[in-house]
C-alpha cells in the first residue's frame, strides 16, 4: 500500500513576536482534525525542521504525539539558489520515498498552506508523477483571507508574489500591474518581506491613480491583526504604517 502526502497547515504568526513569547492555541485557527492528523505522522518534509518541531510541539499541546518528537522524520526541502529556477520534481522523489514504503508523509509550509506562495508545490508535483495520493487539508491561506477581507474582485484575481526591490523597476512593475488590474477587472495580491511593508506601501501609493482602490492586510488571524481597503487618495489623505515584523498582503484593483 502506497502512503498519502498530506498537505498539513501552518499558523500564520511565523516569525511574529507574539508566536515567539506567547503562541497562540492552534484551535484558534486550525480544525481539530487536521491537529489530530498532524499529531500521527512519524515522517515530515518542511521547509524547516526546526520551526515544524516548533510547531509540532504546539500540536502536542493540544493533541498528543503518537510518537516522541525525537523520534520523528524531519527532512527539509532543498533550498533552490535566488532566482533559480524550481526544481525539477524528479529531483525531489527520494523524499517521498516513505510514501513509497507505506507510510504517510506530511508537508508543512513556514506558514499557511503548503505549497501556495511556497517550495512545497514541486514536492506535490512529484508526488503525482509517482502515482502517491496528495491529500490538501483545510486551513489558513493569508491570500485568501486577504482577498476576502479586501472587497476587492473575488472572481478574478491573480497573486503575483513579490516586487522587485529595485526602485525604478519596482515603479514600472506596479504600473504594469495597474493597467492590467484596468483592463481586465482583476484583483491583484503582492507580497513583501516584512520589514520592507512600509517601502513598498509608499511605492504603492507614490505611483497608483488616486482612484485605484488598495487594500492592506496585516497580522492575518493574529490578535492585532487588521484590513483596509480605500482608494489611493484616500490612503494619503488618512495614512496608517504597516508593522515592520508582522506579514502583510497587498491588493490593487484599478478602476
Amino acid at each position: 500500500m502506497t502512503g498519502m502526502l498530506y498537505l498539513v497547515p501552518n499558523a500564520l504568526d511565523f516569525g511574529t513576536a507574539d508566536a515567539q513569547s506567547a503562541p497562540a492555541d492552534l484551535q484558534e485557527v486550525l480544525p481539530l482534525g487536521v491537529l489530530r492528523i498532524a499529531a500521527r505522522l512519524s515522517c515530515w518534509v518542511a521547509e524547516n525542521a526546526k520551526t515544524t518541531r516548533a510547531f509540532l510541539k504546539r500540536v502536542d499541546a493540544v493533541v498528543p504525539l503518537a510518537q516522541p518528537l525525537q523520534s520523528l522524520q524531519i527532512v527539509e526541502l532543498p533550498r533552490p539558489q535566488k532566482g533559480a529556477k524550481v526544481q525539477a520534481p524528479a529531483g525531489l522523489d527520494a523524499l517521498l520515498a516513505p510514501a513509497l514504503q507505506g507510510l504517510d508523509i506530511g508537508l508543512i509550509s513556514e506558514a499557511g498552506l503548503p505549497a501556495v506562495a511556497d517550495p512545497g508545490a514541486a514536492l506535490v508535483q512529484a508526488a503525482h508523477g509517482l502515482g502517491i495520493p496528495v491529500v490538501a487539508l483545510p486551513g489558513p491561506s493569508s491570500l485568501l483571507l486577504a482577498l476576502s477581507a479586501s472587497g476587492l474582485n473575488g472572481q478574478s484575481f491573480a497573486f503575483v508574489g513579490y516586487l522587485p526591490v529595485e526602485a525604478a523597476e519596482r515603479t514600472s512593475r506596479i504600473r504594469d500591474l495597474e493597467a492590467l488590474s484596468r483592463r481586465q477587472g482583476q484583483t491583484q495580491l503582492v507580497i513583501e518581506t516584512p520589514y520592507r511593508n512600509e517601502a513598498l506601501l509608499a511605492a504603492l501609493l507614490a505611483t497608483l491613480s488616486p482612484q485605484t482602490r488598495l487594500s492592506v492586510s496585516c497580522g492575518l488571524t493574529l490578535p492585532q491583526g487588521w484590513s483596509r481597503t480605500d482608494t489611493v487618495a484616500r490612503w494619503k489623505a488618512a495614512p496608517r504604517s504597516v508593522p515592520k515584523d508582522v506579514p502583510a498582503v497587498f491588493s490593487l484593483l484599478a478602476s
